[in-house]
């Protein structure tokens, strides 16, 4: 199975952009549906939007559809997750998270192997 690392986090100002890249080792990633989920201290793991493992398919959360991308690169086994107009609700930490077996996109459940997280911090 894959193993899944996380970088990009930071402290930016309301309004900046910023990318988190999760980087997936061994050679299976193309196999993997991936995600990625964000948690606030004291609040639940919340969906942020997941990826096919073609990337032919993206699904996002209603909170950052309009702000948000997710892509991914089978050749460099990397996810990422393109953040625009970060909001100070978008403060916590990130996870990526992968699945290679059939199940529902949105739960935290589907997911079997996940990421140590990356903080991101938007500031007001």
């Amino acid at each position: 199975q894959v193993q899944l690392v996380e970088s990009g986090g930071g402290v930016v100002q309301a309004g900046d952009s910023l990318r988190l890249s999760c980087v997936a080792s061994g050679r299976t990633f193309k196999n993997y549906r991936m995600a990625w989920f964000r948690q606030d201290s004291g609040k639940e793991r919340e969906f942020v939007g997941a990826i096919t493992q073609d990337g032919q398919a993206t699904y996002l959360g209603d909170s950052v559809k309009a702000r948000f991308t997710i892509s991914r690169n089978n050749v460099k086994n990397t996810l990422y997750l393109h953040m625009n107009n970060l909001k100070p609700e978008d403060t916590a930490t990130y996870f990526c998270a992968a699945n290679d077996r059939p199940a529902p996109v949105v739960p935290r459940t589907s997911y079997s192997i996940w990421g140590q997280g990356a903080q991101v911090t938007v500031s007001s």
